[in-house]
C-alpha cells in the first residue's frame, strides 16, 4: 500500500471514533499540508455520521469545527505571506510545485475579483490552499480576510459533509 494510502485509511479510521475532532484537524491541516484532501475527508465524515445514526442537527456542529480549522490554517498561510513577502515566497513554494507562473495566475484572479476572489476561492479546489498567498501578498485586511475566509469555508463544509452525509443515508445500511 502506497505511504498516502494508508494516511487516507489512517484519516477514515481515525474519522470513525472522532469525528468532529477529525474534522477541524483535516481542515486545519489541509491548508498547512496540501496533500490532505477535504474533499475526501469530509464526505466521508458526514457519510460516516450518517452512519452512526447522528441526526443532520449534529452534523452542523462538524460543518463549523470544519470551516473554523480552516480558517485558522489558511491564516497561518495568509500571515506567512504577509510577513515573508513574494521573493522569499517563491524559493519555498517551488518545494511544493508551485510556479512563479501558477502564483502569477492567482495574483491576477485575486486582483481581478478582489476581496471576494477570497470567499470564492475557499470553494474551488487547489484555489483552497493558494488564495491565502495572494491575500497576504496584496496585504488585505485582516479581518475581511478571517470573515470571508470563514464564509467560503462554511459553504465548502456544508457542501461537501452533507453529501457524504445523504449518500450514507441514501445506502440505507448502518454500520
Amino acid at each position: 500500500m502506497e505511504p498516502f494510502d494508508s494516511f487516507l485509511v489512517w484519516i477514515a479510521e481515525f474519522l470513525g471514533s472522532h469525528l468532529y475532532e477529525g474534522i477541524f484537524l483535516a481542515a486545519l491541516i489541509e491548508t498547512i499540508v496540501p496533500p490532505i484532501p477535504t474533499l475526501a475527508v469530509f464526505p466521508t465524515a458526514g457519510f460516516l455520521a450518517s452512519q452512526q445514526g447522528i441526526s443532520i442537527f449534529g452534523v452542523i456542529p462538524m460543518i463549523i469545527l470544519g470551516a473554523i480549522g480552516a480558517t485558522i490554517g489558511t491564516s497561518a498561510i495568509y500571515l506567512i505571506a504577509l510577513k515573508l513577502g513574494r521573493a522569499v515566497l517563491l524559493r519555498y513554494l517551488r518545494y511544493v510545485r508551485i510556479s512563479e507562473k501558477k502564483l502569477e495566475r492567482v495574483e491576477i484572479w485575486f486582483e481581478k475579483y478582489g476581496d471576494k476572489a477570497v470567499f470564492l476561492g475557499r470553494m474551488v479546489p487547489v484555489m483552497r490552499e493558494m488564495i491565502s498567498i495572494p491575500a497576504g501578498l496584496l496585504k488585505m485586511k485582516i479581518p475581511k480576510f478571517v470573515l470571508y475566509t470563514f464564509a467560503g469555508s462554511c459553504i465548502w463544509s456544508t457542501g461537501t459533509i452533507l453529501a457524504g452525509y445523504y449518500f450514507g443515508e441514501a445506502m440505507g445500511i448502518v454500520i
